[in-house]
């Protein structure tokens, strides 16, 4: 296994946590009245960045084509959130093997290279599912660990 392909694989594991607790949710934990983060939200809000930082720089991103603000408009639906989960999986698995990772960033935010910005993602990634599954094992409500991309 070369560096990219232990990248990719490490990005859809991650990607599989984090479709574990969206499918794993509660309907009335999605988008609880009292909680200050959404869990839609964080869960959105991680997909977004992975599509936004697999791109060559910010000038070469496009939205998904159901993006809205979040903050501003109405909130994701489980399963919108798993289709973008679906269309994001599918950009890992088309840029990081075109991904130059001698490149700086793409992004003037983050002063440091491409191969960098594959473990800041991945880290992000989870980060946020990591704070998403806390929620769920307060509801005891249990998650598998994955270790590598799950077979097709």
């Amino acid at each position: 296994m070369n560096a990219k392909q232990a990248i990719q694989s490490q990005y859809l594991a991650a990607l599989e946590m984090l479709k574990q607790v969206i499918v794993l949710c509660p309907a009335a934990s999605w988008d609880a009245p009292g909680d200050k983060d959404k869990f839609w939200n964080k869960a959105y809000h991680a997909l977004f960045f992975v599509h936004l930082y697999l791109q060559e720089s910010e000038g070469h991103f496009r939205p998904w084509e159901k993006h809205h603000d979040p903050d501003t408009g109405e909130p994701f639906s489980r399963e919108e959130v798993l289709e973008y989960l679906a269309f994001v999986q599918q950009q890992v698995k088309a840029r990081v093997p075109a991904t130059d990772l001698e490149a700086e960033s793409g992004f003037d935010w983050l002063p440091f290279g491409k191969l960098e910005l594959q473990f800041y993602n991945i880290r992000h990634i989870q980060q946020h599912t990591g704070e998403l599954y806390e929620r769920l094992d307060q509801q005891n409500i249990k998650l598998d660990w994955v270790g590598k991309a799950p077979n097709p």
